[in-house]
């Protein structure tokens, strides 16, 4: 098929073209002129992957590069940045995901995917979590995404347009740096563990991920559909800390910080630095990672998509703090 990805010079999205590609489909990649250079500089262009310039706010190029394709992926969304007003995620996220939804009925696109997120569920109360589960956003990034995710699903309900929506669950691999200040932290004894550490957290392997993304795209049955795309376990964060130190050979913390300093300092950081436009040295939403818990059931997925997360958890760890190690970032 013809496949355009959205996001195809981030982490996910590029993973994502790479591994559509190797399964045989005729890939573009939705690239801002402003990312060009990054994007040539990447390995996409070597594999096959045609760049199409456009912006998700510019329906002209958005047409363009839509003409011709079978499934859209969708996964270019703006995540949390320091100083940006909540007017520049609705922008994105949700005008850009409308004007990516129209572009692709007036093409005649066979199915779009929608990458939503886990976290449109917020904290787990009771897990685990399917699909059903309450929506809880927690910030303005979970809120815009949940807006695109109920856009994309309207157009689905009463546009005629076949759209499946993913939420992934904590994307992690090589490549990625979101989990790079743990990793680092542990290697050098510095990472606090704030709180009791019996939240749970869940993890998805990257490589799983965009295999489950591709699931989306061709599982006839799925069109109308939401999948949470998780990894095949979870564990309580003070577990996966002790697995992070055992592989880079370090003691894991023993000891417990409470949690409403560094709530409060996040909280007065924020009001301090972002209308400033400066990065916080700690959020809220960081300290949210030691207490709210992230559990989900992907037996939806499995059952119907035939997902089957291969890499575990000792053994995505183990790839993540490889690639860490071989570019010096440890």
């Amino acid at each position: 098929m013809t496949v355009l990805v959205t996001g195809a010079t981030g982490f996910t999205g590029g993973h994502l073209a790479q591994h559509l590609r190797n399964c045989g489909d005729l890939v573009r990649a939705l690239v801002r002129p402003s990312s060009r250079a990054r994007f040539d500089a990447s390995p996409l262009p070597g594999k096959g992957i045609v760049a199409f310039e456009g912006d998700l706010g510019d329906p002209a190029s958005l047409q363009r590069a839509v003409d011709g394709v079978d499934v859209v992926y969708h996964i270019a969304a703006t995540y949390r940045e320091a100083g940006q007003p909540d007017a520049a995620y609705r922008t994105i996220n949700v005008d850009g995901t409308k004007h990516l939804l129209e572009a692709s009925m007036a093409a005649g696109v066979r199915r779009v995917v929608h990458c939503s997120t886990g976290g449109v569920h917020g904290h787990i109360a009771h897990p685990p979590a399917n699909e059903d589960a309450p929506f809880n956003p927690g910030d303005v990034y979970q809120d815009t995404k949940l807006e695109a995710e109920q856009l994309a699903r309207r157009f689905g309900d009463q546009c005629g347009l076949d759209v499946v929506v993913a939420r992934p669950i904590g994307i992690y691999g090589p490549g990625d740096r979101r989990f790079l200040t743990m990793f680092r932290g542990l290697a050098r004894g510095r990472f606090p563990m704030i709180g009791n550490g019996q939240a749970f957290y869940h993890l998805t392997f990257i490589d799983d991920l965009v295999e489950g993304f591709r699931l989306c795209g061709t599982v006839p049955g799925a069109k109308g559909r939401t999948y949470l795309l998780a990894g095949p376990r979870y564990t309580t964060l003070e577990q996966l800390v002790g697995m992070v130190a055992k592989e880079l050979q370090v003691a894991p913390p023993r000891v417990h910080l409470p949690v409403w300093p560094f709530w409060t300092a996040g909280l007065l950081c924020e009001l301090i630095c972002v209308p400033l436009r400066i990065e916080p040295p700690i959020y809220r939403r960081r300290v949210d990672f030691y207490t709210k818990s992230r559990a989900f059931d992907n037996s939806r997925a499995r059952q119907q998509l035939g997902f089957t997360p291969k890499v575990d958890l000792e053994e995505g760890i183990k790839r993540t703090a490889d690639w860490y190690r071989n570019e010096g970032l440890l």
